[in-house]
């Protein structure tokens, strides 16, 4: 199987022309078999010549053109259409004649321009062929337009073929774009959750900073998490960046080193009193479930420290068998849309929604709360 694949591989990988020749010489060898001989394509009922030096040159334009027929078709369909002419007016009937109907369906599938003036000049070129033949031999004006109807059938199949590979090319290029387009939009997200969270505890930090110059232990503190949160920032952003690498892998985004807990750490840092609370055993195989509980509750305690600086904020993260449940609540006038650019919490809603989960956002009672449902063993 794997030699038989190889091969196939190898022969794809030569040119075209070399690919084509084989159907032309078998037709070129098949008609000087006497076996075969006068059993041959017949249109006009002309009598049937014996082989001669010209029948060599009639079948050779036959059937040798029919190696360029995906490179030039409109050589390929024209010298093939004379060869087909003289073998029919000159009584040949050769296996070679059956060439014309290939040229005319990779016609039909490979030319570019011209289509419709090269059905019309052919057309015209059937009519006094017919009318040539009609005269030299006894068959009705019905057998010329049933076989005028088998060629018109033949060019169909080969523009089938076309318009068939240009519905793929396009549906190939709308999923490369669609691809690209969610490719995009998820390194975004990644980027609108690094960046927002870890300059808006580096933003909170530094206000802090500004009223504990007369504390230098405090302020030296303080400084010390904003350049923590800077180097976690810098991190971050490396990893996404190295996502663009094309020998990266194709996973978008992980928890940071220190997961839930480093969150939890960093906001207290920032001055905001949290209260964090983990159960359950991590599933083995949670998928995408983890870095999407992350980015809950990164995104959760982000908006607390935008909207709800000093409100007590509490945690709750349960590890399940099938799912992870998150619940992030504020106290105080905390307030997040979750409309918006969908990079926030409708980014978050998406998500979660992608791995089939449940995510509610919104005031409960004094303060605001984000609630997840994740299921786990989703692919990344």
């Amino acid at each position: 199987m794997i030699e038989h694949r190889a091969a196939l591989a190898r022969w794809r990988r030569l040119d075209v022309v070399i690919r084509d020749l084989p159907l032309g010489l078998l037709l070129l060898a098949g008609s000087f078999l006497p076996v075969l001989q006068g059993h041959g394509t017949q249109v006009g009922g002309v009598p049937d010549r014996p082989f001669d030096a010209l029948a060599v040159l009639v079948v050779a334009v036959e059937s040798l053109p029919l190696a360029v027929r995906r490179r030039w078709p409109a050589v390929s369909l024209t010298l093939v259409a004379l060869g087909f002419a003289v073998d029919q007016l000159l009584g040949y009937h050769t296996v070679a004649a059956a060439g014309l109907g290939f040229a005319l369906v990779s016609a039909g599938a490979h030319l570019e321009r011209l289509r419709r003036t090269t059905v019309a000049v052919l057309s015209v070129a059937y009519a006094v062929l017919a009318i040539a033949l009609s005269r030299l031999g006894s068959e009705p004006i019905s057998e010329f337009v049933t076989f005028y109807l088998l060629l018109a059938f033949a060019w169909g199949i080969g523009a089938w073929l076309r318009r068939t590979r240009a519905a793929e090319a396009r549906h190939r290029r709308r999923v490369a774009e669609d691809t690209r387009a969610a490719e995009r939009t998820t390194i975004a997200r990644e980027l609108h959750d690094v960046v927002t969270h870890h300059v808006t505890a580096m933003v909170v930090q530094a206000e802090a900073a500004r009223y504990l110059t007369a504390a230098p232990e405090r302020l030296d503190q303080t400084l010390t998490a904003i350049t923590d949160t800077g180097r976690r920032a810098i991190t971050d952003l490396r990893h996404l960046l190295d996502l663009l690498n094309p020998d990266h892998g194709t996973e978008v985004g992980r928890p940071s080193p220190g997961g839930l807990l480093s969150l939890v750490e960093q906001a207290r840092q920032a001055g905001q009193p949290v209260e964090f609370t983990e159960d359950g055993t991590p599933a083995e195989s949670a998928g995408s479930a983890d870095l999407v509980a992350y980015r809950v509750v990164q995104e959760s305690l982000t908006n607390a420290l935008k909207h709800a600086r000093g409100s007590r904020t509490s945690v709750e993260v349960h590890h399940g068998d099938r799912e992870i449940a998150v619940a992030v609540s504020t106290n105080g006038a905390a307030s997040a849309s979750p409309g918006g650019s969908g990079r926030g919490l409708a980014g978050l809603r998406e998500r979660v929604a992608v791995l089939g989960g449940d995510f509610r956002a919104g005031h409960d009672g004094g303060g605001f709360a984000v609630r997840a449902r994740i299921p786990t063993g989703n692919p990344t």
